[in-house]
């Protein structure tokens, strides 16, 4: 079956259009009409801030699950920061994300289990369970 009848014999059986020199190929060969295909579903808010959500959801962690040797190290670092070196900066899990602050200790809540920090836009409240690193 002779594909492209107007091209030399060389190119007459091609399928591959790739392989077919520019000027042997139709060119009133439709384009397709791009991203104006897909803008009607821009127009749906809810659709389009639930596939953006989707796609945030997708970059989430489960919360790192610390051995008790982690726990007790980090424990002995949170101690050694309070009395001897304030400046502290600490990695805890929120919301499927790793965080970093950085900041001096006010004070630490053992009742409440709560690190309280200032840095620089006020003081900060860390849940103690939450904490995955201290520098």
């Amino acid at each position: 079956m002779i594909i492209n009848q107007d091209a030399p014999a060389e190119y007459k059986y091609e399928s591959d259009y790739r392989n077919i020199p520019r000027e042997y190929l139709n060119p009133r060969i439709p384009e397709g009409r791009g991203m104006v295909k897909w803008a009607p579903f821009a127009t749906i808010p809810e659709q389009h801030e639930r596939l953006n959500q989707f796609k945030q959801d997708q970059n989430k962690i489960e919360k790192p699950e610390l051995s008790d040797d982690q726990l007790n190290e980090l424990n002995d670092t949170l101690i050694l920061k309070m009395f001897h070196e304030p400046n502290i900066e600490v990695s805890y899990f929120e919301d499927g994300y790793i965080q970093s602050i950085e900041g001096y200790i006010h004070k630490v809540d053992t009742h409440q289990q709560i690190l309280h920090l200032y840095e620089g836009t006020g003081l900060s409240k860390i849940n103690l369970k939450d904490i995955v690193e201290i520098k």
